[in-house]
């Protein structure tokens, strides 16, 4: 059976056979995009794909705060699907090699299919997205995982996409841009730098499992408390024109924060060939800096746990998700006094080695945000750190919980679970 070793040489060698380019254009020069007279907003010619516009953020709860960004507004659903099938018994997953332009290293590991309603539905004119059709109905399959969730809340606004892992019953056909890795093949190539992508984790973090010990919270309790989460805040959105933005200035290369905090906006002109469309331009959200997404544990009577946050994004479709412990980049802090940075920051960004129980750099969703990494980790904290009862707004649950349901957990959570090695 081929090893990590083997997968990532068959990586390098699709990315050594097809021509990926990807540069900085100014706006001007953004082929089926302009900006909207009155509003400013960022449109493609076809009214589809997605829209760069203004957003108004109120939170009323522990710490009001009040906001306005620019938002990705992208409201069809997408299909994240991985296709399974058994081979001498073994499940199989069928991964694909794509380019996406957002992508520090542009190839990277990706679900079978990667798809908005969009690019399936050919609006780009351009070829077919394959193996679609043992997600839509067209092949027999057998359902494993099937769940809508929402995407990146503080850069998408109210964006979701369907979660799919279906196993096949009959023959599939072969590609050279995809193969079939077993889930323990994919488990060692989590612990690598930028070679699974975000959507790919995301969707192996909906893998049913098999139950597990007694957690110090049942299921019931933690949608109990999810719903509690929900009804203390009080989350006000409204779209508004981008160009009215308070604090957001616009160039000919980009559109920044006065302050060159959180993120911008972007262009670029990408040649990709082996993608549906081999040619093409669009905006990508850029941030800053380096992310950090973690999950503080500790193991209760012999059970491991993390502790997760009900956390808050203007994107979200209802005010609070389960997020991970902690989900910031840390310069956007940098400026604030200690009782205002998020809490548990300072023990994950400081962690003894000997307490890293898991730690690599992954980047998020390509296809809309150019160089957005995170560093990935799991560290272990003793009970001064991370008490069995945590602050308000964070609760311990295990990874056999089920913090993957339809609408109670962030992307960040799903994929920060496929990386746990609990």
């Amino acid at each position: 059976m081929p090893g990590v070793a083997d997968v990532r040489a068959w990586l390098g060698e699709r990315r050594d056979a097809t021509r990926f380019q990807v540069g900085r254009i100014p706006f001007a020069e953004l082929d089926g995009w302009s900006f909207d007279g009155p509003t400013g907003n960022l449109v493609h010619d076809s009214g589809r794909f997605f829209t760069v516009e203004g957003l108004r953020v109120s939170i009323d709860g522990d710490r009001p705060r009040e906001w306005q960004q620019p938002i990705i507004c992208q409201f069809e659903v997408g299909i994240l699907g991985i296709l399974a099938k058994r081979f001498d018994g073994v499940l199989h997953f069928l991964m694909q090699a794509k380019m996406e332009p957002g992508n520090p290293n542009l190839l990277q590991l990706s679900p079978t299919v990667q798809a908005t309603r969009s690019n399936y539905t050919k609006v780009h004119r351009g070829a077919s997205v394959r193996y679609l059709e043992y997600f839509t109905g067209g092949e027999p399959v057998r359902v494993l995982a099937d769940v809508l969730q929402s995407e990146h809340g503080a850069w998408f606004c109210r964006k979701r996409n369907r979660n799919m892992i279906v196993e096949a019953t009959g023959d599939v056909p072969e590609h050279e841009d995809f193969r079939w890795l077993t889930l323990g093949q994919l488990a060692g190539l989590l612990h690598l730098d930028n070679v699974v992508n975000m959507d790919a984790r995301s969707v192996l973090a909906c893998m049913p499992g098999a139950g597990g010990p007694t957690a110090l919270h049942s299921d019931v309790e933690l949608r109990s408390w999810i719903a509690a989460e929900r009804s203390r805040h009080i989350v006000t959105t409204e779209r508004v024109p981008r160009a009215g933005l308070r604090h957001w200035v616009q160039g000919p290369w980009s559109i920044d924060h006065e302050e060159r905090r959180h993120f911008r906006v972007v262009a670029v002109s990408v040649r990709a060939g082996n993608r549906e469309v081999t040619r093409w331009t669009q905006p990508l959200f850029e941030p800053y800096e380096t992310g950090i997404v973690a999950y503080v544990t500790r193991t209760f009577e012999g059970v491991p746990h993390v502790l997760a946050r009900a956390r808050v994004e203007g994107g979200f479709l209802d005010t609070v998700e389960l997020g991970p412990t902690v989900q910031a980049i840390p310069g956007n802090y940098a400026h604030v006094p200690a009782s205002e940075r998020p809490a548990f920051i300072d023990l994950v960004s400081s962690a003894d080695p000997s307490r890293v129980r898991y730690s690599a750099v992954h980047s998020e969703e390509g296809g809309r945000f150019l160089n957005a990494e995170s560093r990935y980790m799991v560290v272990e904290a003793d009970e001064d750190e991370a008490p069995i009862d945590p602050p308000a707004g964070f609760r311990w649950v295990t990874p056999a919980s089920s913090p993957c349901s339809p609408s109670t957990a962030t992307t960040s959570t799903c994929r920060r679970a496929a990386c746990s090695p609990a």
